[in-house]
């Protein structure tokens, strides 16, 4: 069974940094998309970046996020990262870590969210 386990939030002010990262066991996901979501309360699901797998795998970011926030990956330690700079109010959420394969099956899988709130 895979689990992701998110870690790395906390409280930071306007214009901050935080790296969170995620760390994968009881599968080797080098073969997966990986990804970036935030949750605030009352709404949906937001993406915030997806990097696809191999060396050099695409990234893709969402406009809120380009510029600010860096993912990467490393497929030797099962674990994804996201750098977060400038940060802003609206920045605050839950974020979750997802990966995902569709072939030959899919298979989707969550971690538990890790809390960032930027104030003053």
């Amino acid at each position: 069974q895979v689990q992701l386990a998110e870690s790395g939030g906390g409280l930071v002010q306007p214009g901050g940094s935080l790296r969170l990262s995620c760390v994968a066991s009881g599968r080797t996901l080098s073969g997966y998309d990986m990804g970036w979501f935030r949750q605030v309360p009352g709404k949906g699901l937001e993406f915030v970046v997806v990097i696809e797998p191999g060396t050099g795998g695409n990234i893709y970011y969402a406009d809120s996020v380009k510029g600010r926030f860096t993912g990467s990956r490393d497929n030797a330690k099962n674990t994804m990262y996201l750098q977060m700079n400038s940060l802003k109010p609206e920045d605050t959420a839950v974020y979750y870590c997802n990966a995902q394969v569709l072939i030959p099956t899919v298979h989707d899988y969550w971690g538990q969210g890790t809390q960032v709130t930027v104030s003053s």
